[in-house]
């Protein structure tokens, strides 16, 4: 389904005027370019092109309805804009086709867009029944329904226990094998009704609804999201140029203590305690804009209910990485 045009209009980017405050302030040079690594519907891109005049942005998108749609959206800024079809650790390679060696700054907005949670026949909603599919790119060839058909009952347990923190992972995965035998899960609503009746009637009751966190790990196997994530930030740290920033927002645990240890692998030095001089392989190169994980506003969470778990940080780059360093969380 191709979304109609209100959408932009029904979709509100979390934490909006936070992330453009933190970006801002390394977009104010001619010439300046922004990377935007998780695209959506657009949002931030605007908010950003509008903000800073100066600036041009990429945005990427593995999603090529993301892509056409934000397009469409943000035509009127011209070739300030440019989109790219690409996963978001593949900025390096985002910015040499759109003719750029660096990056002034760096925005990932973690995790599901609300285009693909609003389409029911994409599957990531636990709300709706509709085909299990949970591919944020659809040239991909494994679908959730096919992994719950293929993967073994100790390997949908682990992913699950992983990437869901769900306790009850091996229950629901020796259901989905018992069941599969006779006939394969492939909707939502059939992995919604597994997993209630695999959960205690007491707990089945607190939390929303108890197949949250199954479709999230779904979710995150499918499209590799940990796996990218382990990429992309320290991707996007060496494609900032000195001066420039990054921000990251999460929303759950697991990427946000992903990128937590990445920027603190360049805030912190590796030098042992107490030597009279830092050597110079061992200065941190990154400096942190904010005190620990920042929170949406109570009133941001009310109205809008994807910025209730947000977790955002942010750096500034303040000098290159050191060469010993490379590759060790940045």
């Amino acid at each position: 389904m191709t979304p109609d045009a209100g959408t932009p209009a029904r979709h509100q980017p979390v934490m909006l005027d936070r992330c453009v405050d933190l970006l801002a302030p390394a977009l104010e040079n001619p010439g300046a370019v922004a990377i935007d690594g998780t695209l959506g519907m657009g949002g931030h891109s605007e908010a950003i092109l509008e903000r800073c005049p100066h600036a041009t942005v990429v945005g990427i998108d593995r999603d090529i309805e993301a892509i056409t749609l934000a397009s469409a959206r943000l035509a009127p800024f011209g070739d300030r804009f440019i989109a790219i079809q690409t996963e978001y650790d593949n900025i390096a390679g985002a910015l040499a086709l759109a003719g750029a060696t660096h990056a002034d700054a760096v925005l990932l907005d973690l995790g599901v867009s609300s285009l693909q949670i609003d389409e029911a026949e994409r599957g990531f909603s636990y709300a709706q029944d509709a085909p299990l599919d949970m591919r944020m790119n659809r040239d991909d060839p494994t679908t959730a329904a096919d992994l719950l058909r293929d993967a073994s009952e100790q390997e949908i347990a682990r992913i699950l226990r992983e990437y869901g923190e769900e306790r009850f992972a091996p229950r629901i995965a020796k259901e989905i094998v018992r069941r599969r035998a006779s006939s394969p899960v492939t909707r939502s609503g059939e992995l919604v009704d597994v997993v209630r009746a695999c959960i205690p009637a007491a707990l089945r009751a607190k939390g929303g609804n108890p197949a949250k966190r199954t479709f999230q790990a779904l979710r995150i196997a499918v499209n590799r999201e940990l796996e990218v994530l382990e990429r992309a930030v320290p991707a996007a740290l060496e494609a900032t140029r000195v001066g420039g920033r990054v921000v990251v927002m999460a929303y759950h645990s697991l990427e946000d203590r992903m990128v937590k240890q990445a920027f603190a692998a360049g805030v912190n030095t590796q030098a042992p305690p107490g030597l009279p001089v830092i050597p110079d392989d061992d200065q941190p190169y990154l400096r942190l804009l904010t005190r620990g994980a920042e929170k949406a506003s109570a009133a941001e969470a009310e109205s809008n209910p994807r910025s209730q778990s947000v977790r955002l940080r942010a750096v500034e780059r303040t000098r290159l990485t050191p060469a010993s360093r490379r590759g060790r969380g940045s």
